[in-house]
């Protein structure tokens, strides 16, 4: 067979990832939920992350700070942020809408929408 250089694997899989287009938050999963969901995000260079749910009402119910993450697609259940339904004294939320705003270095934030069903 033939014997690839030291290294080759390696720039092949470099060579393969293909940088997001743009920062932002994705459709959580699943969506309606209960008691828990994945919020998958983009980013186009490495960045301070930070998602903030909201209430109906607009009051931030909990704020999960992701730290900095390198650039990239962190669309997997390990990868993505992740919601347990809890506030953030760590009590259970009501069913009903929600909104998620991800920010994320100098991009426009991204917001969404989503429920939780008991």
């Amino acid at each position: 067979g033939i014997r690839l250089p030291e290294g080759a694997h390696e720039l092949r899989v470099v060579m393969a990832w293909t940088a997001p287009e743009m920062t932002r938050a994705l459709p959580n999963f699943p969506n309606p939920f209960n008691p828990e969901t994945w919020i998958p995000f983009t980013l186009t260079t490495a960045s301070e992350a930070t998602v903030r749910i909201y209430d109906v009402s607009g009051t931030v119910v909990r704020m999960l700070d992701l730290g900095r993450r390198a650039a990239g697609h962190y669309v997997s259940r390990a990868d993505a942020a992740h919601w347990d339904g809890r506030n953030a004294a760590g009590e259970v939320v009501g069913s009903g809408v929600y909104f998620y705003e991800f920010v994320a270095g100098e991009a426009r934030p991204t917001v969404r929408r989503m429920v939780i069903r008991k």
